[in-house]
């Protein structure tokens, strides 16, 4: 027989700060956070000084989830071109299921406006990276101007899970024939 540990506070709340906050935005309460944490306030308080250190902390613990579902594993031998557009059929999938309220980390920094908030930082740190990805492999792939078209893939993806996560459209039949429109007009690879 094996007994699983009971996960620690510190781990309860920032689950809680995940599901709730990605959820019903980062107005969500302490009380409500540390409700559903099973935590108390003064237990909160004692493992982060602020909900602020919280919801950074939440979003940090997520990036390596976020990234494992968009990315293609390192030198997997597809073309930059296959590369990129695994990243958009994996938000499309994502799209499809009915809990998907769009790019978290998009979402904090729209709701908190705030570029110097803990958590508006490193959702900033997290979507560069996405960006970063996508000039690296539009420079592997030979496009005329990589940064640009880096840019470009980024305004889509983030249009893409947005407008996806509000109910206002599906990707399915979108998403992919856009993107392969800026990869021609990038001549990449």
């Amino acid at each position: 027989m094996t007994t699983q540990a009971k996960p620690s506070s510190r781990e309860r709340l920032l689950e809680a700060a995940a599901r709730l906050t990605y959820r019903d935005g980062v107005g969500i309460g302490v009380d409500a956070l540390c409700k559903a944490a099973g935590v108390s306030k003064r237990s909160m308080y004692q493992l982060f000084e602020t909900k602020d250190e919280l919801l950074a902390a939440s979003l940090e613990e997520r990036a390596a989830a976020f990234v494992a579902g968009l990315l293609p594993a390192a030198d997997d031998g597809r073309s930059p071109r296959e590369r990129i557009l695994h990243v958009f059929e994996q938000v499309e999938l994502q799209a499809g299921a009915p809990e998907f309220r769009g790019c978290r980390y998009l979402a904090v920094q729209i709701e908190l406006k705030d570029q110097s908030h803990p958590a508006s930082q490193v959702a900033r740190r997290i979507k560069g990276n996405l960006t970063a990805f996508f000039r690296g492999e539009a420079e592997e792939g030979g496009a005329g101007d990589p940064d640009l078209l880096a840019r470009q893939l980024s305004l889509v993806f983030d249009g893409a899970s947005a407008r996806a996560g509000i109910g206002a459209d599906t990707l399915t039949g979108l998403i992919a024939p856009t993107v392969a429109t800026l990869l021609d007009a990038a001549e990449l690879r």
